[in-house]
């Protein structure tokens, strides 16, 4: 069944992927808007990238709008050491010849999920949620619009991959994730404890420099230079692919492993900024990932890039 759904992101190598991945599945996404968050890296910099998922795509009547240009209360904060100054890694994606949005992401949502039917539009967000919490803040009733949110953030076991303690996206904007976790919408986070199951191996990179496919060529290119930095910073061997797994969630939930649990974000300014404390909670709208078939979802993901 196809679903409306809202992309709120901040592109980024792996936001790249997913919304290549989401655009290559027309039947189950009716991608309506690309909203736009300051997060890897400026607010700016991540409207060109996704107006260039869409060039790259032949899908530039989908309008994206650019949102927050910083976090409600914390610093800035960018991950450019990670994807680049481009937030594109080596890759380089068309010019978009589309007159930019002038509408703001923030207004886009009040207005669009305000005259939308009850429970009708999924809302997918792989940044910080400044953009989503700056709305919920100016009319609360927009919960009613959601039919589901699915995030990328969070981390419990795994503890943390920006800090210790805490996932990049909920550290850039805690007081956002705080909102957006407490509200009443029904939503599936899903954190480092899954998202570092599925990773781009030597393999999966020769799968994907392999295909004809442009957006799968692209995906290599942006994922060689995050695969660089992961072995430099990190030691490992692979760069995880975090934001696709939420478009993997929508085109297919039983790949993954869902508890109901309760999310505490620490809003300090101390050393656990933005950690997320996962507790089990019966009967608790917020669902949490813990695991995931990473070959059967990466093997969705190419599939569905090979689409675009």
């Amino acid at each position: 069944m196809q679903r409306s759904v809202i992309i709120d992101c901040d592109p980024g190598v792996d936001d790249c992927i997913a919304l290549l991945a989401a655009l290559g599945a027309p039947e189950q996404i009716d991608l309506r808007a690309i909203c736009v968050v300051a997060g890897n890296v400026p607010v700016d910099t991540c409207a060109r990238n996704a107006r260039g998922v869409l060039a790259l795509a032949g899908r530039e009547d989908i309008p994206v709008y650019s949102g927050c240009d910083r976090p409600m209360q914390v610093d800035p904060v960018f991950a450019e050491h990670i994807h680049g100054a481009s937030g594109l890694g080596d890759a380089k994606l068309p010019e978009s010849t589309v007159t930019p949005a002038t509408l703001g992401a923030v207004d886009y949502l009040c207005e669009t999920l305000g005259q939308a039917e009850p429970a009708s539009i999924t809302l997918v967000i792989t940044g910080p949620m400044t953009n989503f919490a700056t709305a919920l803040q100016r009319d609360p009733n927009i919960v009613e619009a959601v039919r589901e949110v699915v995030i990328m953030g969070g981390a419990s076991v795994e503890g943390g991959n920006i800090t210790p303690h805490a996932e990049f996206n909920i550290f850039a904007d805690p007081d956002a994730a705080a909102i957006v976790l407490a509200s009443a919408c029904p939503t599936v986070l899903i954190g480092l404890d899954a998202t570092l199951q599925i990773r781009c191996t030597p393999p999966r990179m020769s799968e994907l420099e392999a295909s004809s496919h442009p957006a799968c060529h692209a995906a290599a290119e942006m994922i060689a230079h995050v695969n660089r930095i992961y072995g430099e910073v990190y030691g490992a061997e692979g760069a995880a692919l975090h934001d696709p797994c939420t478009i993997g969630y929508l085109l297919a939930p039983e790949l993954y492993d869902l508890v109901s649990v309760s999310a505490k974000v620490d809003c300090s300014g101390g050393e656990r900024r933005g950690q997320t404390v996962i507790t089990p909670a019966q009967s608790s709208g917020l669902q949490w990932v813990t695991g995931l078939r990473d070959g059967p979802l990466f093997d969705l993901l190419v599939r569905h890039m090979e689409r675009v």
